[in-house]
């Protein structure tokens, strides 16, 4: 399981323009909130962190 979190992280999330953008534009927080919230990276991250509860 962690490997396919590290694994998920290291291929779309690092370097990802969307969120670099977003961080220029909106700071920060604005981007995590949409890493959250609306990527599809982020759904499948958190479905993996309810699995290790």
């Amino acid at each position: 399981m962690f490997y396919q979190v590290e694994s998920l992280i290291g291929e779309y999330c690092e370097g990802c323009f969307v969120h670099q953008q977003l961080k220029k534009e909106g700071g920060k927080r604005r981007a995590h909130r949409f890493c959250i919230t609306q990527c599809t990276i982020g759904e499948k991250l958190r479905e993996y962190g309810k699995k290790l509860i």
